[in-house]
């Protein structure tokens, strides 16, 4: 090891809560793209490539020394592989049900593995899916969207019709209402993927519904809200208001640029952002305006927030400022002291993210981490942070603040007004333990 790079670790390890100070920033990320192994994640598990491990291939791995038999001979055809599909080694990283959580063959939830994911797009294959009864695959052909209510003009969309009309695209996140709903009752689910993985991100192409309203002629007068009707076997129906429908809320064939998969709504979805994702009525086949609010049976008796006198919450259905530290997170190891990535996610209904703040020492002191580009309206936002562990046992957690000036709150000071009966709208800091031997596990601090 050169005498520079053992100096500049040496300032890292002195730095305060094991940060890099920002002076040297910069010239750590020089250093470590030489001697630093990019971070493994597999499955709930991650492992950090230690230090001199690049040093050791390169001096007399056969992995370099041997050239490797896939390369003396001819590969596959692509063509042949059809739909593409990820590499065989990469087969563990999957959407998981969870035991025990309302895990029916008619009601169900998977959750997206947050701890392998990268940057902010969620691909559609790992995209969460939770549906009321069971999901369906329509044909395009033969489904219909109809717009009445309070319009001079009732009408009737094929999705040829639909996709005839000028289309936008848009990057939002979806979130469930109940994501991290568990940790209301300190039942301490043991990874990412399970505290936080109905939460996903991805680009939306479709039409502006306040495109389709206009066309229609809705009463602007009398329309304060609308009625979105699914064609699933639950008729799953919200109420959202006219100024939100006639603001960013798409009516989406499309996502990650191909065609809706099943799973999320195909041929047809509403794309609500902000809201929770039971707002993103799918398999969308009505539109009706009104002047009141539908009450309909999921946002009276379900969807619900309980208080702590007994009453409920109804119609709380932005998602609030919040974030997560996906590596190193729940079921994750950390093979060795030395310098780590912080790496996660932050996101928020009400707009862009502004800051995100990590400490190290269980929220007694924090600092601002790096936010990725792009940095959009209630998207996904990437933040890093440079941390070097010295072996002690630690507590990490990462604070979200919008650019509305809200800052995401403690576990304590949540149920201080909430108390512990509710299900949704958890979005209190994230703690997640780092035990001597590396081992990460999920706890609860106040």
């Amino acid at each position: 090891m050169s005498n520079e790079l053992s100096k500049l670790i040496g300032r890292i390890i002195k730095a305060p809560e094991g940060f890099l100070d920002q002076a040297s920033l910069d010239e750590a990320r020089k250093a470590r793209r030489g001697f630093m192994g990019k971070a493994l994640a597999m499955g709930a598990g991650v492992a950090s490539a230690a230090v001199g491990s690049a040093a050791l291939a390169a001096e007399g791995e056969s992995a370099i020394l041997n050239l490797p038999e896939h390369s003396k001979t001819l590969g596959q055809s692509v063509a042949a592989l059809g739909y593409g599909m990820p590499s065989k080694w990469e087969q563990n990283l999957q959407r998981r049900e969870s035991p025990g959580l309302t895990r029916v063959s008619q009601a169900s939830v998977s959750f997206t593995p947050l701890q392998g994911l990268f940057g902010i797009i969620t691909p559609s294959g790992l995209h969460f899916e939770r549906h009321h009864q069971g999901w369906h695959d329509i044909d395009p052909s033969n489904h219909r969207l109809m717009i009445n209510g309070l319009v001079k003009q009732e009408r009737v969309f094929t999705m040829d019709d639909l996709m005839r009309l000028p289309s936008v695209s848009r990057i939002h996140f979806i979130e469930c209402g109940a994501n991290t709903g568990a940790e209301w009752g300190n039942v301490a689910l043991p990874t990412v993927q399970y505290t936080h993985g109905m939460l996903s991100c991805s680009e939306f192409t479709g039409v502006l519904l306040s495109t389709l309203l206009e066309m229609c002629g809705y009463d602007k007068k009398n329309g304060k809200y609308v009625l979105a009707e699914g064609a699933d076997g639950s008729s799953m129906t919200r109420t959202i208001s006219i100024d939100r429908a006639m603001d960013d809320v798409l009516v989406a064939w499309a996502m990650n640029g191909e065609m809706l998969r099943p799973e999320n709504g195909y041929p047809l979805r509403l794309v609500v952002p902000g809201v929770q994702g039971v707002s993103w009525v799918k398999y969308l086949r009505r539109i009706e305006v009104g002047d009141q609010r539908y009450d309909t049976k999921d946002e009276t008796i379900h969807y619900i927030d309980m208080m702590p006198d007994g009453m409920h919450r109804q119609y709380t259905s932005v998602q609030e400022c919040k974030s997560v530290i996906t590596t190193p997170s729940g079921g994750q190891t950390l093979l060795d002291k030395g310098y780590y990535n912080i790496t996660g996610l932050a996101w928020s209904g009400r707009g862009k993210i502004k800051r995100v703040d990590v400490s190290v020492d269980g929220g007694k002191n924090w600092r601002a981490a790096r936010l990725e580009t792009p940095i959009l309206s209630k998207a996904l936002t990437r933040f890093n942070i440079d941390w070097v562990w010295d072996g002690s046992p630690v507590i990490i957690q990462s604070r979200a603040i919008d650019d509305t000036g809200y800052v995401q709150p403690k576990l304590n000071q949540l149920r201080a007004v909430r108390g512990t009966k509710s299900i949704y709208h958890n979005n209190a800091i994230q703690s997640w333990k780092i035990s001597s031997n590396g081992e990460v596990s999920n706890v609860q601090v106040s």
